[in-house]
């Protein structure tokens, strides 16, 4: 009886294995990150700076499922598993999506990738072996795919992109709480007495991607209730070019809109950061690759046009550098932020 339920439980387990395919991919980093005047990690109520040098990890896990139809639809689902050095995450795993695919259009439901932080040179800029960008990235808030728990379980992502040849359009949606019971709610905020309104609106957002001859990439898209925030729109157009065939040069512009964050900004109670306007974002980036093909040198500066106190200057910049491992890679950047803050970082990205 014991080895006639293991045979039908292997058959079973080999059943699914043959209709559907499981895979797990991902990525994982370590490294340091220095940021001026402590800012990694610094107390929000008394303002105390930590360690301006720290070392910054990530494990990254997807876990795929998909199965394919006599008819040639394609179904999947995924799941994220992410665990961030000093994050409170702990390695838990997000909400997940589903999907179906035929004749170039994918549709999404759950826990989408959306379509303005899917457009293909939003984060050009980005640098090293972490990809950040302390100065060409947008200020302004839009929904993303979520990489840990969602802050209200009902949350509802609607996704859907179309690609044919040089050509990729997405449109995605995002109702923060499909339940309606909090769209027009105002809790009262017990610690200040305060009202604060829920960022329960619904975005939608849009993007498209273009690449002509192989050498010119277009992008651009919007989104519009960026965040679920009321009246708050994201607008972002971007190019880039193949000067050479190791050496790409970009533009990109960006409506911040009126609600986000700025990365550099310090939470000292004696100095608080009083934010005017998010402005727009005008960036100029560029790679080049060395003649042994491993060696990518990439830059940018990027200028701001918005007011907030901690502001000290207009323009940011950075340059960084990676080497292929084959597998793997080893990166470094050097920038400065728009208070006129250094940060660096250097350390090793391998994928799988």
């Amino acid at each position: 009886m014991k080895k006639a339920l293991i045979a039908s439980t292997a058959l079973v387990l080999t059943a699914g294995v043959a209709a559907a395919d499981v895979t797990i991919s991902g990525y994982g980093r370590t490294g340091v990150i220095y940021y001026e005047d402590g800012l990694q990690n610094q107390n929000s109520t008394t303002g105390e700076a930590g360690s301006d040098s720290q070392v910054i990890s990530r494990l990254r896990m997807n876990i795929d499922a998909a199965t394919s139809t006599d008819q040639g639809v394609d179904f999947g689902a995924r799941f994220r598993i992410q665990w961030d050095q000093n994050g409170d995450d702990n390695g838990e795993l997000n909400p997940g999506k589903l999907y179906v695919t035929s004749s170039g259009l994918t549709v999404e439901v759950g826990n989408v990738d959306t379509a303005l932080d899917s457009a293909g040179l939003i984060y050009g800029s980005e640098l090293g072996s972490y990809d950040r960008s302390v100065g060409g990235n947008a200020l302004g808030s839009f929904f993303a795919y979520e990489s840990a728990a969602y802050s209200d379980d009902d949350r509802l992502g609607i996704a859907a992109t179309y690609a044919v040849e040089n050509l990729e359009v997405r449109f995605s949606y995002v109702d923060p709480d499909q339940t309606g019971l909090s769209e027009d709610f105002i809790p009262d905020d017990p610690a200040t007495d305060d009202d604060e309104e829920f960022n329960a609106k619904e975005e939608f957002s849009f993007s498209v991607d273009y690449t002509w001859n192989e050498r010119l990439e277009l992008s651009g898209g919007f989104a519009l209730n960026g965040a679920g925030i009321d009246d708050h729109d994201v607008y972002f157009v971007g190019a880039r070019y193949a000067v050479m065939e190791n050496a790409r040069i970009g533009l990109n512009w960006i409506d911040n809109g009126d609600a986000g964050s700025i990365t550099g900004i310090s939470s000292d109670p004696t100095n608080p950061n009083i934010i005017a306007d998010f402005g727009n974002t005008v960036t100029l980036y560029g790679d080049y690759t060395l003649a042994d093909g491993l060696t990518n040198i990439e830059a940018y500066i990027a200028n701001n046009s918005g007011d907030w106190t901690q502001k000290e200057t207009d323009n940011a910049f950075g340059i960084g550098v990676n080497y292929d491992l084959g597998g793997a890679r080893l990166g470094a950047s050097l920038q400065r932020d728009y208070q006129e803050r250094v940060t660096a970082d250097m350390g090793v990205r391998f994928d799988f």
